[in-house]
């Protein structure tokens, strides 16, 4: 699998699967979860309603309604605690979990957030590197992975991390 490090509007991105940094009751918030819930449209949250809800560390699935990509990876990322509660594993689970639903399906370009780095206070560049290891990591038919940052320090932290053109 091929990971690009890009800066983007996660919701207009053409890809085969976008994944949602979603909370556990899946039904919305702020961030990324609201900017894919308002692009999306209304049905969005009519069908993660019917999942009731998602642990930390998975990921569940519904189509993308009006994104531009076909399906979403709401994956639940764990809040920072410190570094010494299981978070690396919790948060490395939820690329792993999105990309098995991204299999499932036949994606074969899916584009992740930098899961966990807002709301939930996980340290960016932690956060970067379980991402950057875990998709390095994975067993997946997915082709492309992009890694999506929201602004110029995230994008030069993942070009550093892959090693990538431009990396500052």
């Amino acid at each position: 699998m091929r990971i690009e490090p890009i800066q983007a509007d996660i919701t207009t991105l053409d890809v085969d699967m976008v994944v949602n940094a979603a909370n556990t009751s899946l039904l919305g918030g702020g961030g990324v979860d609201g900017a894919i819930h308002r692009a999306a449209g209304p049905e969005l949250l009519e069908a993660c309603r019917a999942h009731g809800g998602c642990p930390t560390g998975e990921a569940r699935l519904t189509p993308g309604f009006g994104l531009p990509a076909r399906w979403v990876a709401h994956a639940v990322g764990p809040r920072w605690r410190g570094g010494d509660r299981g978070e690396a594993e919790a948060l490395a689970s939820c690329y792993r979990a999105a990309l098995a639903l991204a299999d499932q399906v036949g994606a074969s370009s899916i584009a992740f957030p930098a899961i966990s780095t807002g709301i939930y206070g996980y340290p960016p560049e932690k956060a970067a590197q379980v991402a950057v290891e875990a998709l390095r990591q994975a067993k997946t038919k997915v082709e492309v992975a992009y890694l999506v940052a929201f602004d110029r320090p995230m994008l030069d932290t993942y070009r550093r991390l892959l090693g990538a053109p431009g990396a500052q």
